[in-house]
């Protein structure tokens, strides 16, 4: 197997404030920005996210298929050439960050940049959030479905709405928050 197949997909946020009077110009350069992201390897796709309020930060949010694609995009002139161009009407540089998909769902926005999660916490957490959720809803719910003369896979389906529902909105936010230290500690 290749070292391109082992990498994930990679997501970049950069937030920065466009200058008073700016925002307009920052945006449009941002949008010619991603159409020169179209030409690179592994692109998959970018958007930009404007302040809620005047004057708030901006978020251009980016993916590349590997980090690989997204340090050729980096070290190209194109990209050089446009962030030099964004300099007169934005504030600082911006302030990247990196996720995987599944660093974002364990560690939340205010973890620091190039944060990333082993899969084996992954795994242990999830597993601590599912087992006691599947056992509740196989227990308490699935016999209701059994009753009722569901279907077996209409009935597993809806379990698994109940499942998924309460780990994504319950579970997982106090899990995370709790086992952060563990999430995130480098042993």
């Amino acid at each position: 197997m290749s070292d391109r197949a082992n990498q994930s997909a990679v997501t970049r946020i950069a937030r920065r404030r466009a200058l008073p009077g700016h925002a307009e110009q920052y945006e449009e350069l941002v949008r010619e920005m991603f159409g020169l992201m179209r030409r690179h390897h592994g692109f998959l796709g970018a958007d930009l996210i404007p302040p809620e309020t005047e004057g708030g930060q901006h978020q251009v949010v980016v993916h590349f298929a590997s980090e690989d694609d997204l340090a050729r995009w980096d070290g190209s002139a194109e990209r050089r050439e446009i962030l030099a161009r964004m300099r007169p009407h934005a504030e600082a540089e911006p302030e990247h960050r990196r996720l995987r998909a599944i660093d974002e769902w364990f560690l939340g926005p205010s973890v620091p940049s190039g944060t990333q999660v082993p899969r084996w916490k992954t795994a242990v957490v999830t597993w601590l959030g599912i087992w006691p959720l599947a056992s509740i809803v196989l227990w308490l719910v699935a016999p209701i479905w059994q009753d009722l003369g569901l279907p077996f896979l209409l009935a597993t389906a809806i379990n698994v709405v109940l499942i998924v529902g309460a780990m994504v909105y319950l579970v997982s936010p106090v899990l995370t928050k709790a086992l952060r230290g563990f999430l995130t500690s480098s042993r």
